[in-house]
């Protein structure tokens, strides 16, 4: 697809293109927020989808859950199972989450294709463009490193295989990622073992799509906010430098930059309002999976067990990456919103009417209450909420490796 845009391109087109990984991630899971147009077979099949979503990661999660309860005694034994459990168990909440939020994040999706449809200008198209060229490559990133990172680790764990002793038969299985309780499975017969293990491995897959549409959904919202709060303080600029010595008309070009500047901090709260639930168990399942993965990869590392030594580090870089991108794009949204009351500032207001210093003195108040975006409504997602995670969770570490 061109990605430069000329006046008279589809905007339309454009808008899909800044969406279009986030639904490629979560329409195959169904939790693509449908319109009130969506067409009743489109709406079966979406149910469908939720139902055998949740009905393999339940039967993922159940088995191994009451394996870690009931018979590991040996407690890296249990930290390694914890692992795997706590991602299903998280994943499968925010899937719920977006489920029950659907209506919030369909209202942010269809905000965005009215942003796109609404712009005129050549210049403003491609301020757009660059910030939803960002919100995709962050998205590209995260997808590869995270289904990289933990289906490489669990592809190689499935593909191995172990010999096991029934009666007196040997019997060669394959090696289950995560170990379930055999009272309730009995993993050591065939098909019984191959069938679990196409559960573990596509609860798994669906357990990343999840995350990886959770945190591709909000770079590019956050982008596309960034880029409405640059449009603002684009036009404040032009606004001041077209308008000295003029009074005449003025007040409609102003009307237009505080309605677009209104409508970008309602669009901001809508992220908020769809998302702070999921960020805070985003952060929850982060500073979980540093100190695990932690612990895993000193053990390892004592173990001399090089292999598994290099997935875990790189699922541990993984996970780091992720949770600092979510800080990262909470902190440059906070930054553009005060960067418009600097934008007025640093014009030359001084030139123009009483009344229009007036309507930009306005501005300037409204940009000085910061915007943020929250995790639960507790903690502001910011760079410095990103050192407080990366602490929490080799705190934990300590913890464990005193235990």
């Amino acid at each position: 697809m061109n990605e430069v845009l000329t006046i008279g391109a589809s905007t339309k087109n454009i808008g899909d293109y800044s969406l279009q990984l986030n639904r490629w991630f979560l329409k195959p899971i169904g939790v693509w927020p449908l319109s009130p147009t969506t067409q009743r077979l489109e709406r079966i099949v979406s149910v469908t989808l939720n139902i055998l979503c949740y009905g393999f990661v339940l039967l993922a999660i159940i088995p191994s859950l009451l394996q870690m309860i009931l018979v590991d005694d040996n407690f890296y034994l249990r930290i390694k199972t914890l692992g795997p459990v706590n991602h299903w168990i998280v994943s499968c909440v925010n899937y719920t989450v977006l489920l029950v939020r659907s209506k919030e994040v369909r209202h942010c999706v269809e905000h965005v294709q009215a942003d796109w449809q609404m712009v005129t200008m050549e210049s403003d198209q491609q301020l757009m463009l660059r910030n939803a060229r960002f919100g995709r490559y962050v998205t590209i990133l995260c997808a590869i490193f995270f289904q990289f990172s933990v289906l490489c680790y669990f592809f190689m764990i499935a593909l191995s295989t172990e010999e096991i002793q029934v009666g007196n038969e040997t019997k060669i299985i394959h090696t289950l990622p995560c170990a379930v309780y055999k009272e309730l499975v009995n993993t050591d017969e065939s098909p019984t073992n191959e069938i679990v293990l196409f559960i573990q491995i596509f609860a798994f897959v669906i357990a990343n799509s999840s995350t990886i549409g959770i945190f591709s959904l909000s770079a590019v919202l956050a982008a596309h906010a960034c880029s409405q709060l640059s449009l603002v303080a684009l036009w404040i600029t032009e606004y001041v430098n077209n308008s000295r010595g003029m009074i005449a008309g003025s007040r409609k070009e102003i009307g237009v930059i505080v309605e677009q500047h209104f409508r970008t901090l309602n669009f901001i709260s809508s992220i908020e309002n769809a998302m702070n639930k999921i960020y805070f168990l985003e952060l929850f399942r982060c500073t979980m999976d540093i100190c695990i993965l932690s612990y895993c990869i000193l053990m390892e590392w004592n173990n001399h067990d090089f292999q598994n030594l290099t997935f875990h580090f790189l699922m541990l870089v993984t996970i780091l990456f992720n949770i600092f991108i979510l800080c990262y794009m909470g902190e440059i949204l906070s930054e553009k919103s005060k960067k418009v009351g600097e934008a007025v500032y640093m014009t030359n207001w001084y030139y123009l009417p009483e009344k229009s210093i007036l309507d930009l003195i306005l501005i300037i108040s409204r940009s000085s209450v910061v915007v943020h975006i929250t995790a639960g409504r507790l903690f502001r997602m910011s760079v410095y909420l990103f050192g407080d995670v990366v602490k929490t969770g080799f705190a934990y570490l300590n913890l464990v490796r005193q235990m």
